[in-house]
């Protein structure tokens, strides 16, 4: 994950604000000020992970790329929002990892036509090209080499092959340099 943003623990001055917490802050509520915040961009949210002593990872992403201007104003709007005379806790703002695996639906679709390795739940590692993605599953042209009878020489063969989410483990890009 590239973290656009982090603001660190501070002793005192919190800002007020509507929302209390008693021990860890809960993630439906960082949830729900992401979203209310990403309402009014072209970012939506991926994921957000409240670990151990409230560090608050809010994960977002964009169709075509997230600026360092996302990630400071989603940070800024959640950072206003919670109170730390109430709850101390560290929060970063990021944007989903170029290696990192997919979460939802819309990081498939924006990443059609890329080069992806799926690892299917029965262990089976492939790489191909995302052709599709809608709401049930992939399609994914898988290229393999093949030696047909009679042949000496083995030849490349391309396959279309599709895939319901809920016989993949992972999905992500493949970085070539």
């Amino acid at each position: 994950m590239y973290i656009c943003t982090r603001l660190k623990r501070r002793e005192g001055g919190g800002r007020h604000s509507p929302f209390f917490f008693k021990g860890m802050i809960e993630r439906e509520i960082v949830t729900r000020l992401a979203e209310e915040q990403l309402a009014f961009s072209d970012c939506f949210l991926v994921d957000v992970t409240i670990k151990p002593g409230n560090l608050i990872v809010v994960e977002i992403d964009h169709d075509e790329a997230v600026g360092i201007d996302n990630c400071v104003t989603l940070s800024r709007y959640i950072e206003g929002r919670l109170d730390r005379d109430i709850e101390d806790y560290d929060l970063e703002v990021g944007s989903s990892g170029i290696g990192t695996p997919f979460k939802l639906v819309r990081q498939y679709r924006k990443n059609v036509g890329r080069e992806v390795e799926v690892l299917l739940k029965n262990g089976e590692k492939l790489s191909g090209i995302l052709q599709s993605a809608d709401d049930d599953g992939i399609k994914l042209t898988v290229s393999k080499q093949v030696k047909p009878d009679g042949k000496k020489r083995k030849e490349t063969i391309s396959e279309i092959q599709s895939y319901r989410y809920d016989e993949i483990k992972y999905t992500k890009n493949i970085i070539r340099i």
